[in-house]
């Protein structure tokens, strides 16, 4: 993904960059090398602290919806290419071997809040791990909200 940057610089300072899609994101430089090497890394930080909160990924711009916006004038634009695998949140068919019992007590549970097998185990262990909000519940892999999913019946 390519989240537009702009770059600005004030007298006696280092070069600052801003990523508009992304409030509150930011980083510097000594240098305008220095601040476009941090850009990418800044924008994975704030994407990783979105989901650890539960909160969708914004997508990116194009840095022609920006340009003439006031609170980036005199700056510089550029593109912060970021990985998404990096933030490991694509989702992963895995085989796990558990009594019929248990089971049984997933697919009532599951029947009951209305999800999937998967969504109701990945809730579980969420809560286990002090992270109830985390996003593998609540967005897909484009960042879209997702819908709870009715369990099929036997699953």
């Amino acid at each position: 993904m390519h989240y537009p940057i702009v770059i600005h610089k004030d007298a006696n300072s280092d070069y600052g960059v801003t990523v508009p899609d992304l409030p509150g994101c930011f980083t510097a430089g000594k240098t305008l090398d220095e601040a476009l090497r941090r850009a990418p890394e800044a924008v994975e930080l704030h994407l990783e602290g979105l989901i650890d909160e539960g909160e969708p990924i914004p997508p990116a711009s194009e840095i022609d919806h920006y340009v003439d916006d006031p609170d980036y004038a005199g700056g510089y634009w550029a593109l912060a290419t970021v990985n998404l695998n990096h933030l490991r949140i694509k989702t992963q068919r895995v085989n796990l071997t558990i009594p019929e019992r248990v089971l049984d007590v997933i697919n009532a549970l599951a029947r009951k809040h209305r999800e999937s097998r998967s969504a109701l185990v990945v809730r579980a262990v969420a809560a286990l791990a002090g992270r109830p909000g985390d996003p593998a519940l609540r967005t897909d892999r484009r960042g879209r909200k997702r819908r709870p999913r009715l369990a099929r019946k036997g699953r």
